[in-house]
């Protein structure tokens, strides 16, 4: 890797030990990559996946520890992805026991190390931080040292900003310094599609299934999708992105996609059209039957498959305004065509606490309350990743929440149905 004057004389340690260690760690990361050198970052926020006070992350906090004690904040201000924890989430005793008292003892002590590290405000915990209300939105062309897959996959697909999937640490690592390695995404090359994905589905596809779709086929490759315009149509308007977001995120977790340009509609697609495609492309085409195989392959993680489910999760990722207000909408009238007045499952709708704000301020905060609907800002992942919560018959309408949990999936009309209804 070619380092410049400046950047060798951070590695040499003029601006101290810690940030030589921390460029030390970005050239190591870089040259595992085969990275040619290292480009500023040029985003005004960061963005970090940690956003948890386990326990067992006592080397993060040990390491968070050293760089405050030497003196080293972050270069730019940054959110973070959802708390893990909400009081108003239903769990039994013995759940908030776990949770409060072996898991998360760390939260408050993690937080307050956020803080001094470059924190944006006490409300900056989710993992769509591009909304506008949360306020961390890169420009196109923008350099990232992000991590969290699916805002990743998001900044650079709809936003049209440059980052590759970092992991955890690296992505403030970068932030520290102001540098990331070249490689991967970050390049022209890199950008280029090597799947033609044609979408030839009858209605308009669940973003959450074409998204695992695509993600299980391509897995970390780039996808170039034609004919979803069809049915999402040709401008990045409020319902398009929200699209976007879950497709992002069911390609990200589901495969390993960091990118994906859609024919018509996202922006280097539309700056370049066909020439975004490499030589050798292979080809996808996805179909009614394709989607519908998908789906009935995912395993059933429950241990009595016909148990009766006794939660319902709803953003993940944090759903967005417009979605709020349009689950808001179909939960009235289902409820109404059921003759019921409440949902008939617990069920939790999350969102960024800025989201959830600007929700409340609006006529539907009311109504969707009283459909029995509970609002949070929590990490649903989070929330099901232990032991006690592996063993209950939770539903989810997100891919990536079924992928890392125990939560079984359904598509979005089917889930209404069935908190509506009370039938499976």
């Amino acid at each position: 890797m070619i380092l410049t004057k400046e950047q060798e004389a951070i590695l040499n340690g003029q601006q101290g030990e810690t940030m030589a260690k921390v460029m030390k760690t970005l050239v190591m990361y870089g040259d595992a990559f085969e990275a040619e050198k290292l480009v500023p970052i040029t985003s005004k926020y960061n963005h970090l996946v940690t956003s948890f006070g386990l326990k067992v992350m006592s080397p993060v906090y040990d390491l968070m520890q050293q760089l405050l004690e030497a003196g080293v904040a972050s270069g730019q201000k940054f959110s973070v992805d959802p708390r893990p924890v909400d009081k108003n989430v239903p769990a039994n005793f013995l759940q908030r026991f776990v949770f409060n008292n072996f898991m998360y003892t760390k939260q408050d002590f993690y937080e307050e190390q956020l803080k001094k590290l470059g924190l944006m405000n006490d409300q900056a915990f989710t993992c769509t931080c591009y909304m506008d209300q949360v306020g961390n939105k890169p420009q196109k062309g923008e350099y990232l040292s992000w991590a969290e897959s699916s805002a990743v996959v998001y900044a650079n697909s709809v936003l049209g900003a440059r980052c590759n999937r970092n992991s955890g640490i690296i992505d403030i690592m970068g932030s520290i310094v102001g540098y990331v390695p070249y490689f991967g995404l970050l390049t022209d090359e890199g950008r280029k599609a090597t799947w033609i994905v044609k979408v030839e589905t009858t209605k308009k596809p669940e973003a959450q299934l074409l998204g695992s779709a695509i993600g299980m086929k391509v897995m970390e490759d780039v996808p170039y999708v034609v004919g979803l315009d069809k049915w999402i149509g040709t401008e990045l308007n409020d319902s398009a992105c929200s699209y976007l977001k879950d497709f992002g995120a069911a390609t990200a977790s589901n495969g390993a996609v960091g990118l994906y340009h859609i024919a018509n509609l996202t922006p280097e697609a539309v700056e370049q059209g066909e020439s975004i495609i490499a030589e050798g492309a292979k080809v996808y085409v996805i179909d009614d039957a394709e989607l519908e195989r998908v789906q009935n392959e995912y395993p059933v993680m429950w241990k009595n498959p016909d148990a009766q489910p006794k939660l319902c999760f709803v953003g993940c990722p944090h759903l967005s305004l417009e979605q709020l207000k349009d689950w808001t909408v179909k939960l009235e009238e289902s409820l109404k065509a059921n003759g019921v007045s409440k949902v008939t499952i617990p069920t939790v709708f999350t969102a960024a606490p800025k989201v959830l704000e600007a929700f409340n301020a609006t006529e539907y905060a009311e109504r969707l309350k009283a459909t029995g609907v509970i609002t949070s800002y929590i990490c649903p992942l989070m929330y099901m990743n232990n032991p006690l919560c592996k063993g209950m018959p939770v539903i989810t309408s997100s891919n990536k929440l079924r992928t890392y949990t125990t939560a079984r999936y359904y598509t979005d009309g089917e889930l209404l149905a069935m908190i509506t209804k009370g039938g499976k």
